[in-house]
């Protein structure tokens, strides 16, 4: 067998791609990855096209767009496709080991997806029929059975509070320790993919309060808003009505801002000094200079931009990705830069594979980053329902469709980076409107060529989000899920 080089795959849950040391924000201590990105490749132009969990781990691990595995509406109850092998299937097929530890979110839960095993850490995904989670197992093996939520605070909620136990039964602490258990008990005959996922810093909001108080005294800046957010609420898109109305209280003033601010930073923190450990591991062991380390997230976080918090929208925090590639010394690829060209999830598979020396499957739709083709733009889709977005991106423009109220919004990202400017109703922007709309066509699919006639987009009817009707009938659009009145996960 060929001397094949180990492949560390890591995820965060909700990490934007801005909230990095080493992407210029001066607010966020993030030392393990702005050091991996300094001697590896970090890529400034990485995207989540359908930006939350489940549809977006499911284009990672298989290599394909949200309309290939059939998933753009968060589906728990939707199985990985038999036909597409998993990244982790490809690996074992090749003679990998294949492990994975922390949060898969597939179903059942239980799935291995093609991983020799996965030790669980799920957030308590209990309605699935999985009765505990590995992490909730092990509370209980040390005297704290029931206590994974004790802190009281609720999942997509961002009031926080310190962990209320030892550092060591943390969430984080605890996926970490079993990676680094996993990597040392190897088959030290075979190559090993290993994929270390964290569900933080998705909320809930509990890092240790030592990584609170790193924050402690520090001037946080108020989150931006867009100078379309001014509308009248009759003219904003329903979809993005509906997620900043739920988040209102978050931005109704800059202390509480701030808090949530602090307590999502303290997570992501937390996430970087434990990837330290692993890497630790991983040299400890002889195998540093032989393994290709990848470190990304299922999709970004908007905190507070625009009076939005969370995923689920089209605008840049949300669907801007950290994406950092660190290949061994022996690789061929030009390592300590910046790489701009347009980077999707499905591109993590052909990328590590290739790395790995294993044949890419003829299933997978994504580019290896190892070869020079790039893409001209990425294609975003989230929901069916009233609350749907559509998104061409290229490096420079962004579309986003709106349906509901048949509403486009326009951005010079080149010059507006922080989407502050709606360009969609100038003149002078016509032509390229135009020709994004076109492609955005093109790739509409299914029940979205009901939003055509004649070749060109109507959409549906505006209507406007009624926040407090909502709290009045929770069922209407979220089905029971409604983020505000959740408990937590149970």
């Amino acid at each position: 067998m060929p001397n094949f080089k180990n492949v560390l795959l890591i995820t965060a849950d909700q990490w934007s791609g801005d909230y990095l040391g080493c992407a210029g924000c001066n607010e966020i201590f993030t030392p393990t990855l702005d050091e991996l990105a300094r001697y590896g490749i970090r890529y400034t132009n990485a995207i989540s096209t359908t930006p939350v969990c489940i549809p977006a781990r499911r284009e990672l691990m298989l290599g394909v767009t949200s309309k290939t595995h059939k998933d753009r509406i968060f589906n728990e109850e939707l199985r990985m496709p038999s036909d597409i092998p998993s990244l982790a299937q490809v690996f074992r097929d090749n003679g990998y080991q294949a492990y994975a530890v922390g949060k898969l979110h597939v179903f059942p839960q239980r799935d291995r997806i093609g991983f020799d095993d996965v030790i669980l850490h799920e957030e308590g995904r209990h309605k699935r029929g999985m009765a505990q989670d590995d992490y909730e197992r092990y509370l209980a093996h040390s005297g704290h059975a029931g206590e994974e939520f004790s802190h009281s605070m609720c999942n997509n909620n961002y009031s926080y509070r310190p962990f209320n136990m030892e550092e060591k039964f943390h969430a984080t602490n605890w996926v970490t320790r079993e990676m680094c258990e996993t990597i040392i008990r190897r088959d030290p005959d075979r190559p090993a993919f290993w994929y270390l996922s964290y569900a933080a810093p998705h909320p809930p909001l509990v890092p240790p309060k030592d990584y609170l108080d790193m924050y402690n005294g520090i001037e946080f800046s108020f989150p931006e808003f867009g100078s379309w957010t001014e509308k009248d609420m009759d003219q904003l898109p329903f979809g993005y009505t509906y997620y900043s109305s739920l988040y209102k209280y978050y931005t109704s003033s800059k202390e509480i801002f701030d808090n949530a601010k602090k307590a999502y930073y303290a997570s992501c923190t937390y996430i970087d000094h434990q990837i330290r450990l692993v890497i630790g591991t991983l040299r400890e062991q002889g195998l540093l200079e032989d393994t290709v380390i990848l470190f990304t997230a299922d999709h970004g976080e908007m905190l507070g931009r625009h009076g939005s918090f969370g995923k689920f929208l089209m605008y840049e925090p949300c669907v801007k990705i950290p994406f950092i590639l660190s290949p061994p010394a022996s690789c061929k690829m030009k390592c300590s830069v910046v790489d701009d060209r347009i980077v999707e999830l499905r591109d993590v598979m052909p990328t590590l594979l290739t790395l790995a020396g294993v044949p890419v499957p003829n299933t997978v739709e994504g580019q290896s980053l190892t070869e020079e083709p790039r893409r001209e733009y990425s294609y975003g889709e989230l929901w069916e329902d009233d609350r749907a977005t559509r998104m061409i991106r290229t490096k420079k423009w962004k579309l986003i469709y709106y349906p509901v109220g048949n509403i486009f919004q326009l951005f010079d990202l080149e010059n507006d980076p922080k989407e502050l400017v709606d360009l969609s109703d100038e003149t002078e922007y016509t032509n390229i409107k135009k020709k994004l709309t076109e492609k955005l066509i093109e790739n509409l699919y299914g029940k979205d060529l009901q939003l055509l006639k004649d070749g060109k987009l109507i959409g549906l009817p505006q209507k406007k989000y009624d926040f407090n009707a909502a709290l009045q009938d929770p069922d209407k659009l979220f089905k029971g899920r409604d983020m505000l009145l959740q408990r937590g996960l149970r």
